[in-house]
């Protein structure tokens, strides 16, 4: 790609009318970037820094910008370009507008909009699904006879045809059963990085987020409390009271950890 996306915050003040939920939050990605992870009680305003990466909500101060440029007023053209080059996906990602569109449709009108786009990549419709956890023979199923796990998973393979710079993931596969989601995060991470793509997982599970991000932000109090790899902050000693909380909350994981 001729160009490197970059999404930035920058003393991030954001929330709703006369409540701060964010509160000087400092993010920066990049294409290529290793995969990120935001973890935090309920309630802490993960959900609320999405929307505002997403230019959804306007910050209150400080800034969220896409290769320099305040995301929430975007010229029409400079909004096609942070649209393609930055993909949001949550667990209600897949909307079904026609009963009678197959998974292969879906998919292969993601890889379309990826040539549209000028980011062809040689991932194909098995390799996509394979990439999700899903057999070849899914392609042909029609989106509305699939369960909530396998339309999550779907909308995320979805994301992935797009070929996005920048691909944020808010709680993507909530319904998708524990043991399936430790096998998708095999086999997702050599393809996020053979397509170059930067990734922000928020999420609550936090097995999940360590297998998958190297480094992780823990989001409370209005900002970030803590950051580094989610093993040893959960297992370390001196922990501010929100990692001690969220360890206290998942013992088996910290045991694995260990």
């Amino acid at each position: 790609m001729a160009t490197r996306a970059v999404l930035r915050a920058d003393d991030l003040w954001a929330g709703y009318p006369g409540v701060h939920v964010l509160r000087g939050v400092d993010l920066e990605i990049r294409t290529g970037d290793a995969p990120v992870g935001i973890v935090g009680p309920s309630g802490a305003g993960k959900t609320t820094l999405v929307r505002a990466l997403q230019g959804q909500i306007r910050p209150s101060q400080g800034a969220v910008t896409f290769n320099d440029r305040p995301v929430h007023r975007l010229p029409r053209r400079d909004t096609k370009q942070f649209k393609a080059a930055v993909r949001f996906t949550s667990q209600d990602s897949l909307t079904i507008t026609d009963p009678r569109v197959t998974v292969a449709r879906r998919l292969g009108l993601a890889l379309g909009e990826a040539r549209k786009a000028g980011r062809t990549h040689g991932t194909s419709i098995t390799d996509l699904l394979d990439a999700v956890a899903l057999p070849a023979q899914f392609a042909t199923r029609r989106l509305v006879t699939l369960s909530g796990g396998e339309k999550q998973r779907i909308a995320l393979a979805a994301a992935l045809a797009t070929r996005p710079e920048i691909l944020v993931l808010d709680e993507p596969l909530t319904a998708v059963d524990p043991q399936a989601r430790m096998n998708l995060t095999r086999r997702l991470a050599p393809v996020m990085a053979d397509l170059d793509t930067a990734v922000v997982l928020v999420s609550h599970d936090l097995e999940l987020v360590e297998r998958t991000c190297g480094h992780v932000h823990i989001l409370d109090d209005g900002g970030f409390v803590a950051a580094g790899a989610l093993g040893e902050l959960l297992s370390g000693t001196d922990q501010h009271p929100t990692v001690r909380d969220l360890a206290e909350a998942a013992p088996l994981a910290v045991q694995r950890f260990r």
